[in-house]
This record gives C-alpha cells, sequence and structure tokens, in this order.
C-alpha cells in the first residue's frame, strides 16, 4: 500500500457510504456496548433497601440529588435486602463472563464474520438486559448468572470488529476507525445520567428497560446495513466496491476458507507481546483511575465527585474527543508520507501511555489538593484517548488476518488486570486509608504505564508480518531444481 493512499472516494449521489454507515453503526454500537453494561452501577443505588449506616443513605440520595428531583412519594419500588458484600459481587461478576469471551470471539469472527458475532452478541445482551427486572425479583443467584452471561456475550465484541475493519476499512484511515470503540466512554457518560434521570421518575427498572429496548432497535438495524465485505453487500455502489476491492484484497482467501491460526510465530513475535503488554498495561491504569476515583475524592479529600454530574463526564467525553482528533492526525501523517506506520505508532502510544504515567508521579507529589486532583485525573484519561492512533488497532498493520485473535489475547489480559487494579488499591488501603497509602498506588500506577509505553516503543512495529500470509500447502509449495528435473 503506497504511503500516499488517497482519501476514500465521495458519493456521488450524495448519500452516505456503505463505510460510512458502518462508521456510524460501530460508534453507536461500542455506546451501547458500555450502555448495557454500566446501567446496573447507578441502578443498583435504588434496588437496595436502604439501611440506618450513613454510607448507604448517602448513596442512595445520591440518584435523585444529583438531577435535583424530588422522588414521588406514592411510587413504590421493590427493593432487595442485599448486603455490601452481595452489592460488590454482583458488580463485579460482569468479568467473569467477560474474560472468558475475549479470545474465542476475535477467532469467531475471523472464521464466520464480525457481523454475526457483534451483532447476535449485542442482541441477546439487549433481550438479557430486558430480563433483568425479572431476574433480580427472582432471586439474588438469577441476577448474577444473568450478569454473568451477560459479560460472556459482550466480551466477543470486542475484538470481533477488528476483522471487520481489516475488510472494509483501508489501511490509511484504521486510526479513525478504532476511534469508534472509545464512543464507549461517550456511552457511560450519557447513560449514567439519563439513567439517573429516569430512576428517579419511574424507578430503578427503567434504566434497564431503556437500555435493553435502544439496544434491541440497534440490533436490528445492525443487520440491516451491515455486512462482512464488500462483496456481499447488497446495495454497496459499484464505484465503493470496486475501489475497496482494490485496496483490500480478500477474495482469494475468503475462497479457500479460514486461515488456521499460526500460534507458534505469533506467540513468539515481538511486536504482537508489544500490543499485549501495552494494552495490559494501559487499561489497568484506566480501571484503577476511573474506578477509584471518586473514593479517592470522598475519603481523602472529602469531596463527592457524584454530585457533579458533568465533572464526573469531563474524563470519559474528553478521552472520546482526543482519540478522535488523534486518530485523524495519525491517519493524515501516515497518508501523507510524513510518518511511517510504526513510527505513529509508537509516536502515539508513547503519548497516550507514557504521559500518564508522568501525570501519575505528578499527582502522587500535588494529589492532596482537590482541584490539582481532578484535573490531573481528567486530563491523564483525556491523553489515553489516543491509543487509537497508537497500539489500538496495530493488530491491523501487523496481522489483518488474525487481528481478532491478537485483541482478544490482549483484551484478556486487561480484563485481568481490571480486577487486579481493584484487588490492589484494597490490599493497600484496608488498614490505612490515608494520603501515604494513595501516593503508593500513584507511583505504581507511574511504572505500570511507563512500562506499557517502553514495551511498545521498542518491540512496536507497523510492518506486517510474514506469519499473516496463508502457508503454502505442500501440493503449493514451488518445485525446486531437484523437483524439476525428476518431473522431466
Amino acid at each position: 500500500m503506497s504511503k500516499t493512499e488517497k482519501s476514500f472516494p465521495r458519493n456521488f449521489t450524495g448519500c452516505l457510504t456503505c463505510v460510512q454507515v458502518l462508521n456510524i453503526m460501530v460508534l453507536l454500537g461500542f455506546m451501547l456496548n458500555y450502555a448495557l453494561r454500566v446501567n446496573l452501577t447507578i441502578a443498583i443505588v435504588e434496588m437496595i433497601i436502604p439501611t440506618t449506616n450513613t454510607t448507604n443513605v448517602t448513596e442512595t440520595a445520591n440518584v435523585t440529588d444529583m438531577f435535583n428531583v424530588t422522588e414521588h412519594p406514592h411510587r413504590e419500588q421493590t427493593r432487595y435486602q442485599w448486603d455490601t458484600t452481595q452489592k460488590n459481587l454482583l458488580l463485579g461478576c460482569f468479568f467473569w463472563g467477560y474474560v472468558l469471551t475475549e479470545l474465542p470471539g476475535g477467532r469467531l469472527a475471523e472464521i464466520i464474520g464480525a457481523r454475526r458475532v457483534f451483532g447476535y452478541s449485542t442482541l441477546l445482551a439487549s433481550i438479557l438486559t430486558l430480563l433483568s427486572p425479572a431476574a433480580a425479583a427472582a432471586g439474588f443467584g438469577w441476577i448474577v448468572a444473568l450478569r454473568v452471561l451477560l459479560g460472556f456475550l459482550l466480551g466477543a465484541t470486542w475484538p470481533a470488529i477488528l476483522p471487520m475493519a481489516s475488510k472494509w476499512i483501508p489501511p490509511m484511515d484504521r486510526s479513525k476507525f478504532m476511534s469508534n470503540m472509545m464512543a464507549s466512554s461517550l456511552g457511560a457518560a450519557i447513560t449514567m445520567p439519563i439513567c439517573g434521570f429516569l430512576i428517579a421518575h419511574l424507578g430503578w427498572e427503567s434504566s434497564f428497560y431503556f437500555t435493553g429496548i435502544i439496544g434491541l432497535m440497534w440490533s436490528l438495524s445492525w443487520f440491516a446495513v451491515v455486512y462482512d465485505t464488500p462483496a456481499e453487500h447488497p446495495r454497496i455502489s459499484d464505484t465503493e466496491r470496486n475501489y475497496l476491492l482494490k485496496v483490500l484484497p480478500q477474495d482469494e482467501n475468503a475462497k479457500k476458507g479460514h486461515m488456521p491460526v499460526p500460534w507458534c510465530q505469533m506467540l513468539t513475535s515481538p511486536p504482537v507481546w508489544a500490543i499485549i503488554i501495552t494494552h495490559g498495561c494501559s487499561v489497568f491504569g484506566y480501571f484503577t483511575v476511573v474506578n477509584q476515583l471518586p473514593t479517592y475524592i470522598e475519603s481523602i479529600l472529602h469531596y463527592s465527585i457524584k454530585h457533579n454530574g458533568l465533572l464526573s463526564s469531563l474524563p470519559y467525553l474528553g478521552k472520546y474527543l482526543c482519540a478522535l482528533a488523534s486518530s485523524v492526525l495519525a491517519d493524515s501523517l501516515r497518508r501523507s508520507g510524513r510518518l511511517s506506520t510504526t513510527s505513529a505508532r509508537k509516536l502515539f502510544t508513547g503519548f497516550a501511555v507514557g504521559l500518564p504515567g508522568v501525570l501519575m508521579v505528578a499527582q502522587a507529589f500535588f494529589g492532596h489538593d482537590r482541584v490539582w486532583s481532578v484535573a490531573i485525573f481528567t486530563i491523564a484519561l483525556t491523553i489515553n484517548g489516543a491509543v487509537t492512533a497508537g497500539y489500538l488497532g496495530n493488530g491491523l498493520d501487523i496481522a489483518p488476518n488474525f487481528s481478532g485473535t491478537i485483541f482478544g489475547m490482549a483484551n484478556t489480559l486487561s480484563s485481568l488486570g481490571g480486577w487486579l487494579s481493584t484487588f490492589m488499591v484494597g490490599e493497600l488501603t484496608k488498614q490505612h486509608n490515608t494520603y501515604a497509602q494513595w501516593q503508593i498506588v500513584f507511583f505504581i500506577l507511574a511504572g505500570v504505564y511507563v512500562v506499557g509505553a517502553l514495551s511498545f516503543i521498542i518491540f512496536g512495529s507497523g510492518e506486517l508480518q510474514p506469519w499473516n500470509a496463508r502457508q503454502p500447502t505442500r501440493e503449493q509449495e514451488p518445485l525446486n531444481d531437484t523437483d524439476k528435473t525428476e518431473k522431466a
């Protein structure tokens, strides 16, 4: 592929191209992905019967206080006597299923297509979301099982989208396409205040019904307008199909069937491990900051960030905007030839993962101040959005035929990192929840971020790997001189 690849041709009819429709559906799909995940986060406050414990009373008031809504005195809500252990179990069990389908989801998308994997996973997850109130009413075990199954389904969606990008998105436009995955953060920022408003007016069940219905609508639209390859799409224009088939040759491999994974070459490839390690470090830092920020600000700075909905949404919004801006810039630099793919991936990964490490060091020294803490956390999360121009879609550069498998391995490690970050903070602060203990957390975060950035800068690559190509079979191997003589 030429470094000066032209931009995608515009549709002269004035309608959206199929690639543009795919971008819109993927963006909305990842917004929905987080909506189906975080609806419980805010609903659970109203699902549990308030106790005399001060913390629980405060939490119960947060939903209505955040939106300045007076709860209807005559509206009766079903509530459950779940203790703190059960509450945390319910919030965390999603990841039990989530971590199991990362690798299988990516590989399955390479074999049967991302349209079915992403579409059916989201469709079934939406149905389960609609059944959540009934599962809670049936018993605690039922709602836990439902959330595990929900995680099992949604875990397959993230790695599934990369194989689709390899069939639809020209190489010089892939950074911008990958920024659609960061719309998940935007989905969380939008979903939480909407669900809070609905809960305050209609009860906690409404948050599940709202997100579930939106999910069903999206799923039906997905199957109506998205197809696995340009050759399969019934409504694509000849101009768009011919252009995509020219810049993305794919039909010959498709006719031969899916390719077996070259596990030996893949697992001994430094660029693959650069992606896996960097993704694990980046997500470890992200989950630690997002999940522990409210706790830190409340317990150390004695200020509740949850009372300010806008302030809570800023990191999510900033991350998406940074992802979009950096991706457009990276694709522009690569297309013009000013940066090679390898240089672009390393530059933006160093910025998106390395700089938050520096900011965590600053947090360790200035984190005792409320304004500095919120500012540093927000800037760190915002900058981290630039991973879409860095390592996040790098699997498409080095091995598009196995990009789903590579991302599945990376996301499996990062999912375990999400649990590990919670365990780490809990162990460090359970005896002495002091600023000194949190400084240790910040220094650990700084080290993890820097390790991730250096791993990719040293071992990362943007070059297509030789094991990505189909290996010739015995019958397909070219004849050597001896064989030619024997044949003669």
